[in-house]
């Protein structure tokens, strides 16, 4: 799957707590918008905010999913659960990789393969 063709991309999202980054992972798997979200504990966040250089340890969620559905559901998903006023969400594309793994991840984020059990995120939350 190593043409231009390929559907999939890695979405990075920092969070400020570990607590947050797990909610959030958790509500994109069952939306079926992500088809594996890796946490990344205490990183080193230096960055311009409101004309100050700010410094924090956040944390970095790694989101595999695909490149559809990633303006119109995924971004949207985001900003509505995440408690930062402009909270990051970068998509990578994935250019190559195991195959089985990138047809697992198609298979996963499909929207025909979302679960019906217990409704959605917003009505668990």
């Amino acid at each position: 799957m190593s043409d231009q063709s390929n559907p999939l991309i890695l979405v990075l999202i920092t969070a400020p707590s570990k607590e947050i980054a797990t909610n959030l992972a958790q509500g994109l798997l069952e939306e079926k918008l992500a088809a594996c979200v890796n946490i990344v504990s205490e990183i080193s966040s230096l960055y311009w905010w409101e004309g100050q250089i700010q410094a924090d340890t956040e944390v970095l969620l790694l989101v595999k999913t695909r490149q559809q559905g990633f303006q119109e559901r995924l971004i949207p998903f985001i900003q509505k659960h995440h408690p930062y006023q402009v909270p990051e969400i970068l998509a990578l594309p994935i250019l190559d990789g195991n195959q089985a793994y990138l047809d697992w991840m198609l298979k996963e984020t499909s929207l025909q393969s979302k679960s019906s059990q217990g409704g959605t995120f917003e009505e668990q939350l």
